[in-house]
C-alpha cells in the first residue's frame, strides 16, 4: 500500500469510526519505517560511521571548533549522547578535544585534518543518501515533505 493510500485511510478513518486503529496508519509508525529505510541507505553508503557520529562531523565542518555542549544543541543530541559520540571520534582521530583557556570545565571540540578530510569525502556520498531517500517523491512532494517534516521537528 502507498503512502498515498495510507494518508487516504488515516483521513477517512478520522471521519469515520473513532475506535478503528490502524498501527500502520499512525504517524509514529510511518516515521520510524521512513527512518528504518533511510538508516539502511545510511549504512549502505557510509558504513563506517553512524549517523551521530556523521552528523557531528558535518556540523564540525560547518561552524568549526565549538563547545561539546553547544555541538549536542545543534544535532539534536543531549550530552551524555553527544559525549559518547565525541569520544568515539576522538579515538578514530577524526576530532579532538580541548580545554577553554578561560573556562577549564568547558570542552572544545574540532575536527583534526583527518576528519576534515573524511567529511569532505563522505558529503557527496551523504547527498546522494538524501536523494535516495526522497527518490519516490517529486520534486515538489519532496520539497513539501521537507517542509512539513520541519514543522513537526
Amino acid at each position: 500500500m502507498s503512502g498515498e493510500d495510507n494518508l487516504l485511510r488515516l483521513v477517512e478513518a478520522e471521519d469515520g469510526d473513532e475506535n478503528n486503529y490502524h498501527l500502520q496508519d499512525q504517524v509514529g509508525f510511518i516515521l520510524r519505517k521512513a527512518h528504518q529505510r533511510h538508516v539502511a541507505l545510511f549504512a549502505s553508503h557510509i558504513g563506517d560511521l553512524t549517523p551521530p557520529q556523521f552528523a557531528a562531523l558535518a556540523k564540525l565542518y560547518d561552524i568549526g571548533e565549538t563547545s561539546q555542549n553547544q555541538l549536542g544543541m545543534l544535532i539534536a543530541m543531549d550530552a551524555a549522547t553527544v559525549k559518547g559520540v565525541i569520544d568515539r571520534l576522538k579515538a578514530r582521530g577524526l576530532v579532538e578535544v580541548s580545554k577553554h583557556e578561560v573556562d577549564k570545565r568547558r570542552l572544545l571540540v574540532n575536527l583534526t585534518p583527518e576528519g576534515r578530510e573524511a567529511i569532505e569525502r563522505l558529503i557527496p556520498l551523504a547527498r546522494t543518501i538524501t536523494e535516495e531517500t526522497l527518490a519516490p517523491l517529486t520534486a515538489k512532494e519532496a520539497a513539501t515533505f521537507l517542509r512539513l517534516l520541519a514543522k513537526l521537528a
